[in-house]
């Protein structure tokens, strides 16, 4: 059975992302990926977004699920048959909706994983806190919105990371079977990033030195998006190699 498009609204979007070392990354990724770099690093973050009216494309919005949602995610290019293609590669999702950990995967692109969100947000400033119920993800972010990208950014302007980000709407999720990987791409009604300071971040992820060694993933950036109407489109499957994959499931 084909998976149906989802219809939803963005109702917040913040993206934390690290700069990290191209060589390390490279190594991280399973194949078909490799890393998309911004002046000689790679990005990678996190995506804590907030969905409204999740429902299948058709179906009026009062029928919609809201949900918290956590993404762990790596700016990626693979190989075509038309060409290089850019992206991102989620190696781990997770929510706090019921409904979407039990059917990502089965009725639609996206193994997710049950966790609890405790989410605070008053004047512009981002409280968001995230376990996962398996124990294996715990993420905590401090944030507040500000005029200009955090200082030190490999983004030079709010302009150049709302181009790099754009210009990658397709996104290929870990599944259960090994190297085979769930597709989608985001579609938006509009787009629109402003810029965010991280006053802190701790990720499960980010935070494992057996993982990133001191010094080889650093909080680069982040930016908050919110009330976009979007779609989600399911893409063909794409089958990879076992080689070497990231290890968080």
């Amino acid at each position: 059975m084909r998976a149906p498009r989802l219809q939803a609204t963005i109702e917040r979007r913040v993206l934390v992302n690290y700069r990290v070392d191209p060589d390390l990354l490279a190594a991280l990724l399973p194949a078909p990926f490799r890393p998309a770099t911004v002046e000689g690093y790679g990005v990678a973050g996190i995506c804590l977004i907030r969905l409204g009216n999740v429902r299948p494309a058709g179906v009026p919005a009062g029928w919609g699920l809201t949900s918290e949602n956590a993404a762990h995610r790596v700016a990626v290019e693979w190989d075509t048959p038309t060409g290089p293609v850019t992206g991102v590669y989620i190696p781990r999702r997770d929510t706090s909706s019921r409904v979407s950990a039990s059917v990502g995967g089965r009725w639609f692109p996206g193994w997710q994983h049950l966790a609890r969100f405790r989410v605070h947000e008053r004047d512009d400033q981002f409280s968001i806190r995230v376990e996962s119920r398996d124990g294996e993800v715990a993420i905590a972010v401090e944030a507040h919105a500000m005029d200009s990208v955090m200082p030190g950014s490999i983004f030079g302007s709010v302009g150049a990371a709302s181009h790099f980000f754009r210009s990658a709407p397709i996104g290929y999720a870990a599944t259960r079977r090994e190297a085979v990987f769930d597709g989608v791409e985001l579609a938006t009604d509009g787009w629109g990033m402003s810029p965010l300071y991280i006053d802190s971040v701790a990720s499960s992820f980010f935070d494992d030195r057996s993982r990133f060694p001191t010094g080889t993933a650093r909080a680069d950036s982040a930016f908050l998006m919110a009330g976009l109407t979007t779609c989600w489109r399911p893409q063909p499957t794409l089958v990879g190699s076992p080689d070497a994959r990231v290890g968080v499931r």
